[in-house]
């Protein structure tokens, strides 16, 4: 079962989170999220990513939020750690705008582990962006998270 929670718009930013438990350890979690070229297989949510998994790498990554247009950024790596982390930081335009600090992070817990999803949104335009978009965006943070259970479960 996946899980949500919608952080409260604050003059700071906004902060989406969600989680996922998964019936499999971190390292092969983490091999199904760096296998960029296969999300199309099984991604709802990034359907599509390209670059490498090193701290300072540009991405192109493209994501499908259910009921918007795709949209297409180009986020840097800011932090990479085996089987634990992946973390990138895009903006709208210019930084400072409309930023989103997106992080996947893995909590090992033996056989299982919990799949965590969250982005900060910063910038002077968040406030201007209704809830529909961050709405959009929570409901595909859990399609993502609950097609990553099934992936990495299924073997």
């Amino acid at each position: 079962m996946t899980t949500a929670h919608v952080g409260d718009s604050t003059s700071s930013g906004r902060m989406l989170q969600t989680q996922v438990r998964i019936a499999a350890p971190a390292s092969r979690v983490w091999q199904v999220l760096i296998d960029f070229p296969r999300y199309p297989e099984w991604n709802p949510f990034i359907t599509e990513i390209e670059g490498v998994t090193e701290e300072s790498a540009r991405l192109r990554v493209r994501i499908q939020s259910p009921g918007r247009k795709p949209m297409t950024f180009k986020p840097t790596v800011i932090v990479v750690t085996r089987d634990r982390e992946l973390r990138w930081l895009g903006h709208l335009y210019l930084p400072g705008l409309f930023d989103g600090e997106h992080s996947f992070r893995i909590e090992d817990k033996r056989r299982n582990c919990r799949f965590h999803q969250s982005e900060r949104f910063s910038g002077v335009l968040v406030r201007l962006f209704g809830a529909g978009v961050f709405e959009a965006t929570e409901r595909g943070f859990e399609a993502m998270n609950s097609a990553l259970k099934v992936r990495v479960e299924a073997g």
